[in-house]
């Protein structure tokens, strides 16, 4: 696809992506002063959390090239290079998420020419592979894998005359498709070229040293300093400089942004799991997702990033929020939020369908996307969609400089650092506050009171604390989880703000200990689910004490009364429950709108102690990645 693709060509390119997953692959690559393979197996292991099924690299120096490829995870490729590094200051390499052929050695990237002197590795789709490649065969080429990126390879090859940059820039103008892409030679040991069109990649710039990658995590090592390509853009790495052009050579001026996060936030830090450091991370996550944002003393908030289109916010009757998994579920908690404190009309749409429907829209209507990478494929076609129809986008996100972040007309960032583990828990209750603050920042330009809008914020300010709380009884927690970790079905059922705090638990349950697991409202309950109750399908209710904490008594005596369990969260000093339920975990007492925030963690801490007790791989669950950049 060229520079000029049409979005068009992008939703088709998605569509089919539908069933593959080569966008959640991973890409690093380096050029500079030091040994390439230790950056490029150090960046590997640090997009592991994406997830793959193989993995590859290639060196190239003046002595020529050596490359290594190994289904399975970078261990294995690490076993096989068996202590002898490939020398030389330029490589390449990949993690792969099978989509054109099976997990293999042979489909491992990087793919190559027919001499072994072009290295390419790639995730997206080349949509007119096939037609490429018969016209190749018949000139002669010789393929070794199913892939449809190996075309790349010989492709360029037919094309190169001397000039590998140019080569690229020749045969990316005859593909259709979507791509991140990194191309080496070994006849130009001196060359690193990278292109991206709907896929992301971004190159880390230091002192003598330049590093691509499509994950900033793996970035870090390297430097902080990083750019991030846009779509069409084509970087030429040479002799220490970074040139970017589009595909016609005209030269473009991206801006290096500063990566927030250290390399050691990416680490464990003396935690078993990523998933239970960054459970325990969200009061700071919290506290760093309000900071300088409060003026409680007016009963309003500061939000920056909103504030060039504050006017055209104040003038919308309507709010479509967008995402994905555990975005959308932060979009259900805002709903209630901004519907019963703003009065402003919200609706909450799966990002995935937005663009087939045909809603009206109007300029008094806004979109929200909400996304924790930044790069959720169906997101941001959404988003595209609307900006198309001329609606005001924004966007709450925690990677800067990401698709999503670059694409909105305004927004705010979770600025929460890098959340590793595949299953959301710390950038889940940094949306939720975020809507929060962006309940009482709308609510104030309508009708909501100066003493309401402190008392939210007050509230909000000792939420961290809150949460401490919770997470100091997480033994008591992991006891519970014990009980029930043989139990194979589980129904999850909360009432208002804590409704989508049952479809999160049962997700998360889900995700990482995969066990059945249903969320519903409660008031859903005797409309179906109830069939499925019995003693081996126990119940986790939502019941703090709220204004539907009555109606959460109903349902737990209708569950108990067909011989189920029940497990309740509750609020502090409820004695009561003890005598309705099988076990009871407790949250602390705060405004019925902020219980959500509290409520999840106890869910988040019972999957997680389920999916160990169980021995299961809890920061890459099968079947998952992180950043799901397909629609």
């Amino acid at each position: 696809m060229n520079a000029d693709c049409t979005d068009v060509h992008i939703r088709a390119i998605c569509e089919y992506l539908r069933i593959c997953g080569e966008f959640m692959c991973g890409i690093v690559g380096y050029l500079g002063n030091k040994q390439a393979a230790p950056i490029l197996l150090e960046g590997l292991a640090r997009m592991e959390y994406r997830g793959y099924d193989s993995a590859g690299l290639v060196v190239v120096s003046k002595a020529g090239s050596i490359l290594a490829k190994s289904k399975g995870r970078v261990i294995k490729l690490v076993g096989k290079l068996d202590g002898q590094e490939p020398a030389g200051f330029l490589g390449i390499a990949h993690t792969r998420w099978a989509t054109h052929g099976v997990p293999s050695d042979a489909n491992a990237h990087p793919h190559s020419d027919c001499k072994g002197e072009i290295f390419v590795v790639h995730n997206g789709i080349i949509e007119n592979y096939q037609s490429i490649k018969d016209r190749l065969i018949k000139d002669g080429h010789k393929f070794l894998s199913e892939t449809d990126t190996e075309v790349l390879a010989h492709l360029i090859e037919s094309l190169y005359t001397g000039d590998i940059t140019l080569a690229v820039q020749q045969a990316l103008k005859q593909i259709i498709g979507a791509y991140g892409l990194a191309v080496v030679s070994s006849r130009e040991p001196e060359v690193l070229v990278a292109a991206k069109v709907g896929s992301p990649l971004a190159i880390g710039v230091a002192d003598g040293e330049f590093i691509v990658a499509s994950d900033v995590t793996a970035i870090l090592p390297v430097t902080q300093n990083v750019i991030y390509l846009e779509d069409g853009d084509l970087a030429i790495i040479k002799n220490s400089k970074l040139t970017i052009t589009d595909l016609d050579n005209k030269t473009k001026n991206n801006h290096t942004q500063k990566i927030e996060w250290s390399m050691e936030s990416a680490q464990k830090e003396g935690f078993e799991h990523f998933m239970l450091k960054e459970i325990f991370q969200q009061p700071e996550a919290i506290k760093n997702s309000i900071r300088g944002r409060l003026l409680i003393s007016e009963g309003d908030v500061k939000l920056g990033g909103l504030a060039e289109v504050r006017e055209k916010l104040r003038g919308i009757n309507r709010l479509v929020v967008l995402g994905m998994g555990t975005a959308r579920i932060a979009g259900l908690v805002g709903e209630y939020m901004l519907e019963e404190y703003a009065s402003l009309p919200v609706e909450v749409e799966f990002a995935s369908e937005f663009s087939y429907k045909k809603s009206p829209f109007d300029k008094h209507t806004a979109v929200l996307a909400v996304s924790q990478s930044g790069e959720t494929a169906d997101t941001l076609i959404a988003l595209k969609e609307a900006k198309r129809k001329g609606i005001l986008t924004l966007g709450i996100v925690n990677v800067t400089g990401s698709s999503i972040a670059r694409e909105t007309s305004a927004g705010v960032y979770n600025h929460i650092g890098p959340e590793i583990a595949v299953a959301s828990t710390k950038a889940f209750v940094s949306q939720v506050t975020i809507f929060a603050l962006l309940t009482v920042f709308m609510g104030r330009m309508r009708n909501m009171s100066q003493v309401t809008g402190e008392r939210i914020l007050t509230e909000l300010e000792n939420l961290p604390a809150l949460v401490d709380k919770i997470l100091d009884t997480a033994e008591s927690i992991k006891q519970v989880a014990e009980k029930y970790k043989h139990y194979d079905h589980f129904l999850y059922l909360g009432r208002k703000y804590n409704f989508p705090i049952a479809l999160e638990g049962a997700l998360k349950l889900k995700e990482i200990a995969y066990v059945h697991a249903e969320g519903y409202n409660g008031g859903e309950m005797k409309h179906g689910p109830i069939a499925l109750i019995d003693e081996r399908f126990p119940t986790f209710i939502l019941a703090p004490s709220d204004s539907v904490y009555e109606k959460n008594i109903s349902h737990i005596k209708e569950i108990k009364a067909r011989e189920g369990r029940v497990i309740a969260v509750a609020t502090e000093g409820n004695e009561e429950i003890r005598e309705l339920v099988d076990d009871v975990i407790y949250i602390p007492k705060t405004l019925e709108m902020l219980t959500p925030i509290l409520t999840t963690v106890p869910l988040q801490l019972f999957a997680y102690y389920v999916s160990v007790a169980k021995g299961l791989d809890v920061d890459k669950p099968r079947n998952l990645a992180k950043s799901v950049t397909v629609e």
